[in-house]
């Protein structure tokens, strides 16, 4: 996952996730603490990071559109890259740790040996890379958390590269998951809102079908469960 601060899709506490980040899902590049060379580590480990299983909210919300091209920001170990490819999407899968990459296209070579043909993997540290404009059918940000200005620049990218009737959706935690007891370890600049993503989202010529908080139950750090809140953003280009 290329990040800058704080980047990376997905979360342990969602087992239905496959890739991309921790406790918090932050870290990529920027800040020396969830740098590159803190990614790089991390995945270098034994055995999988995450569940090996697509983030939830993407299933939900792209299983009903037509495969084409697909842009899978902070790809982590491969699960949204996976499943997308799976179902006929051609997969560029971004991520800024290359032993991630490594490790996902070794995973989805050996979970869908024909999907793994449909997956492109590049590293790249989203601080400092953009995806072509009007480049692909869906972009799919899953739990990428930077800190602004590189978030706002981000998120702007994202929908920049969104062809005429393509979607954008970007998913994210709640700032109000940092005191929600499911072992957040992020900071509040890291955190986004709704209004957030919609800034990037252009006037005209784009339908907003989901802008919304979804809640979702995750273990408690003391036991039990408890409740947290996904920023979820769903945008259509028009064609």
């Amino acid at each position: 996952m290329t990040q800058t601060t704080g980047q990376h899709p997905h979360d342990e506490d969602q087992p239905e996730h496959g890739h991309g980040h921790g406790g918090d899902q932050h870290g990529q590049h920027a800040s020396e603490e969830w740098g590159r060379d803190y990614w790089e580590d991390r995945y270098s480990a034994p055995g999988l990071q995450w569940s090996g299983r697509p983030n939830p909210v993407l299933v939900d919300e792209a299983s009903g559109l037509e495969p084409g091209r697909v842009l899978d920001v902070g790809s982590g170990e491969g699960g949204d890259a996976i499943w997308l490819a799976g179902r006929g999407w051609q997969v560029t899968a971004i991520d800024i740790a290359q032993a991630a990459l490594d490790k996902a296209a070794a995973r989805a070579a050996e979970v869908d040996e024909e999907a793994a043909g449909r997956i492109t993997w590049e590293q790249h540290d989203l601080a400092e890379w953009a995806p072509a404009p009007g480049s692909v059918d869906l972009v799919s940000s899953q739990f990428m958390h930077l800190a602004d200005p590189v978030r706002a620049a981000l998120f702007r990218s994202l929908a920049e590269a969104v062809a005429p009737g393509g979607t954008l959706l970007v998913v994210g935690h709640d700032l109000s998951d940092l005191a929600a007891g499911a072992g957040r370890h992020g900071k509040e600049e890291l955190m986004f809102t709704i209004d957030d993503v919609l800034a990037a989202v252009p006037d005209g010529g784009w339908t907003v079908e989901v802008a919304e908080l979804r809640a979702r139950q995750v273990p408690a750090t003391d036991g039990g469960t408890t409740t947290v809140r996904d920023v979820v953003v769903k945008a259509t280009r028009a064609s």
